[in-house]
């Protein structure tokens, strides 16, 4: 039976499309399966969990679209200015960032803003969660790089980065992550916290996303997108994928090979077939789909049947640079957070003075 998800993009013209797209055949087609008028000014970020779509746009507000019940869910109504980022943690939360320098968590379960965080003195650019849900990442205007404890919500660290950055990203895995200042990728160690090597793009970039570990597609200012070895430090393989600059790229996995979808200003979605070997080929085009509007942001919904592997418990990271946030890490916990308190749920052995729960958690 073929799989089956849809490509949402945001537009300058207010918009959110929606692409149907049936995976069994050798060319895949994406068929217009929904559009979202919900906003009075372009959208400037996408975010897709198992149940939701979110989108944040200039007109100050996150709206919802339930993918399931295939129907508007309302409005998000805290940040005072753009929204600038949106992230899920899970199924469980959704990170919001925006112009206003705040970064709000979210619960999906009754969508209650549960921490509002003032985390940057000017716009907040990018934030990211790691994949523990333990730490987040954000940058900001105000030229830092900050790491958030999402234990105790407070912020455990502040770099001065000298530069406003506009992209940041945790790897997979959780043991590096990457910032990204105009045209360079510098990636950092977690253990350290320092610069390991720095990667530079011909043209300003715009959207990066993780393969697997080691390898990080960047596309920018251009209609060429780049494939970046970090282990190694370098560029190693390229290609054309739109006629005009590449605004947005994401990825998911199949049984054997990884898709990657790459939206333009020309109004094209196109999906790339690539196998993520020692030598890295050229993808292959499965489908593309001409939405005859300017793109600005993307994301790939993915039912529950396609997303168990992302759900399961990943092992944390081992150490960071604080002894407390390394203590954290280094035990195989999952964070939930409350209506009134961030909460850390153990989910290792019992010990032996481990009092039970009243409210029969996990």
């Amino acid at each position: 039976m073929a799989a089956v998800l849809e490509l949402i993009a945001g537009s300058y013209e207010q918009i959110t499309f929606g692409y149907r797209v049936e995976t069994d055949e050798k060319e895949w087609t994406a068929k217009a399966h929904f559009t979202h008028h919900a906003h009075t000014a372009s959208i400037s970020a996408v975010a897709a969990s198992e149940r939701f779509v979110v989108t944040g746009s200039k007109d100050e507000t996150i709206q919802l679209y339930d993918m399931k019940k295939r129907t508007e869910h309302g409005a998000l109504l805290h940040h005072d200015g753009t929204i600038t980022c949106l992230e899920f943690y899970g199924s469980s939360h959704l990170l919001s960032g925006g112009d206003d320098g705040l970064v709000c968590v979210w619960s999906t379960k009754k969508w209650e803003c549960l921490k509002s965080i003032k985390a940057h003195k000017g716009p907040v650019a990018s934030l990211s969660v790691h994949p523990s849900g333990k730490l987040a990442l954000t940058v900001g205007t105000d030229k830092t790089l900050r790491t958030w404890n999402l234990i105790n919500g407070r912020s455990a660290f502040i770099k001065n980065i000298k530069q406003n950055a506009h992209i940041v990203r945790w790897s997979p895995d959780g043991d590096k992550y990457v910032v990204v200042v105009n045209d360079k990728v510098d990636i950092y160690d977690l253990e350290t916290a320092s610069v390991t090597g720095t990667i530079t793009n011909p043209k300003r970039i715009s959207s990066i996303k993780f393969l697997d570990n080691s390898i990080l597609v960047v596309a920018g200012d251009d209609e060429t997108v780049r494939f970046c070895d970090l282990e190694k430090k370098k560029w190693v393989s390229e290609f054309k994928a739109h006629e005009t600059r590449v605004k947005a790229v994401d990825s998911f996995v199949m049984e054997d090979y990884c898709v990657l979808v790459t939206a333009s200003n020309d109004g094209f979605i196109k999906m790339w077939k690539l196998h993520l070997k020692e030598e890295l080929e050229s993808p292959t085009l499965l489908g593309e789909v001409n939405t005859s509007a300017r793109l600005t942001c993307l994301a790939v919904w993915k039912p529950s049947s396609m997303t168990s592997s992302s759900s399961t418990e990943k092992p944390a990271a081992k150490a960071t640079t604080s002894e407390e946030l390394a203590q954290e890490l280094s035990k195989t916990k999952r964070v939930r957070i409350s209506t009134e308190e961030i909460i850390v749920e153990d989910e290792s052995k019992p010990k032996k003075k481990k009092k039970k729960k009243k409210d029969g958690g996990k």
